[in-house]
């Protein structure tokens, strides 16, 4: 894993301490790493707690991971506010966010997370993380439906981006893509029926 940032850059950021000053406290021996004193700028994740002369700096974050079947029904929010929400299912009430989302019509597996870095990976389109559905629809499929998704459809005004798409069934594919607009899949069937 890369680290983007070094404990000098964390005391500088919390403590407010100038460069200079954060460098000679780690030479200094004055920060601990998980009650490891720490003699040089190393780099730090989420789950390390840092100390500086006795003050918590940061502390470890217990990551967290959970696969969680969302049924047809459930709206993919933690908002308490909307009927039928993810809170409902997830044990113990637990801080974790959905790491994309499914449709309230839709079911399938949802990741929950307490890692943002995790989501940002996922989810932001510069990383071109590709997500894979079984899609099951309401006809027969045809080469000429597969070769049109996998080219890319217009919705909503944009052209969605190539992807890679495989019949499973007369009326079942699998479709592999890197972009995450709102009901694309729906969207891209909707627009090429009949097709």
């Amino acid at each position: 894993m890369t680290f983007r940032h070094r404990i000098q850059y964390l005391l500088v950021k919390r403590l407010r301490l100038s460069n200079k000053q954060a460098l000679a406290a780690i030479q200094q021996t004055l920060v601990s790493d998980n009650s490891t004193v720490v003699y040089e700028n190393c780099p730090f994740t989420l789950t390390d707690t840092i100390r500086f002369e006795n003050q918590l700096v940061q502390e470890g974050k217990q990551l967290k991971y959970l696969v969680l079947y969302k049924p047809v029904g459930i709206e993919t929010t933690l908002n308490p506010d909307i009927p039928n929400n993810l809170l409902s299912l997830l044990p113990n009430r637990e801080e974790l966010f959905p790491v994309g989302r499914l449709d309230k019509a839709s079911e399938g597996l949802l990741l929950l997370t307490n890692d943002g870095r995790i989501f940002d990976k996922t989810l932001r389109k510069e990383h071109q993380t590709e997500k894979e559905y079984w899609v099951k629809v309401d006809k027969p499929i045809n080469q000429d439906f597969l070769q049109q998704m996998a080219n890319g459809v217009v919705i909503m005004g944009q052209q969605t981006l190539p992807c890679s798409i495989e019949a499973l069934g007369e009326d079942c594919f699998k479709i592999i893509l890197v972009q995450g607009l709102n009901r694309q899949i729906r969207r891209m069937c909707y627009k090429l029926v009949p097709y």
